[in-house]
């Protein structure tokens, strides 16, 4: 079995959720496009209107140099691009009560007890929240507009819907109920996670894409989705363009009728 079947068995067993990787065949022989014309059509969900994101550093790498100044940059971004044209975009996509904005950042915190296992279920990151939210004073209460962004240090391996970061995936975002949404980021340890941007690109490109589905389909397969295609970032997996100092993922829309 090729890299890309192998990929493409996950993305049947769990079509939305996830950034895919991008892999090298990828690149030397382009897939054929969308099995159908993409239309992404709202299913009743809740929407982050204005979403308030909270990063999590998750591992003792995170307060030792050289990864303390990407926490900053990562940080940074989120800054900017909370109140940038990728939200603006988002407004074609407004539904019933939801009108998308701006959001904010609206604080950090890396964790180091407990500590980051080599692997991570999305139960432990399920765990860690409910944990810290429900202990430490520094994390947020989650609402209707809360995101928690989970950034995972080298080395470890998230584990989504029996799917394994670097093998199936490079990032995605979930829900526990109704009120406790998060992306998970691991470290771009491998080339399908990269392509061809510096690490840190790479993150924001992922970056952007889990937060633009997190906002448009919070519930995932509840709020802007396509049957045959997944959620607005799917569709445009690893088509990327520079936003002020940044590098952030095309998405799909369904005005323009492409990734834009």
């Amino acid at each position: 079995m090729s890299n890309r079947d192998a990929t493409s068995l996950a993305l049947q067993a769990d079509p939305i959720r996830i950034v895919p990787l991008q892999l090298a065949d990828d690149v030397a022989a382009p897939a054929a496009g969308p099995a159908a014309p993409p239309a992404l059509t709202y299913r009743g969900g809740p929407l982050l209107a204005s979403v308030k994101v909270f990063t999590v550093f998750w591992g003792t790498e995170w307060t030792q140099a050289p990864l303390t100044g990407l926490v900053d940059q990562i940080n940074g971004f989120f800054d900017f691009v909370l109140t940038s044209a990728l939200i603006d975009q988002l407004a074609e996509y407004n539904a019933a009560n939801y009108q998308i904005g701006y959001g904010s950042r609206i604080g950090s915190a890396t964790v180091t007890s407990p500590a980051v296992r080599h692997v991570a279920p999305d139960g432990a990151i399920q765990h860690l929240l409910r944990q810290e939210t429900t202990t430490n004073n520094a994390f947020p209460q989650p609402d209707a507009n809360t995101l928690f962004f989970v950034y995972l240090q080298p080395g470890v391996v998230a584990v989504q819907g029996g799917s394994r970061s670097c093998s199936s995936f490079c990032g995605y975002h979930n829900n526990v109920g109704s009120q406790l949404f998060y992306a998970v980021m691991p470290y771009p340890g491998c080339n399908g996670c990269t392509g061809n941007l510096q690490p840190f690109d790479a993150l924001t490109s992922t970056s952007s894409h889990e937060l633009a589905e997190a906002i448009t389909d919070a519930i995932p397969g509840q709020g802007w989705y396509d049957d045959q295609n997944g959620e607005i970032g799917d569709i445009c997996a690893w088509k990327t363009k520079q936003l002020g100092n940044y590098t952030v993922q095309l998405l799909w829309s369904n005005h323009a009728g492409g990734c834009v």
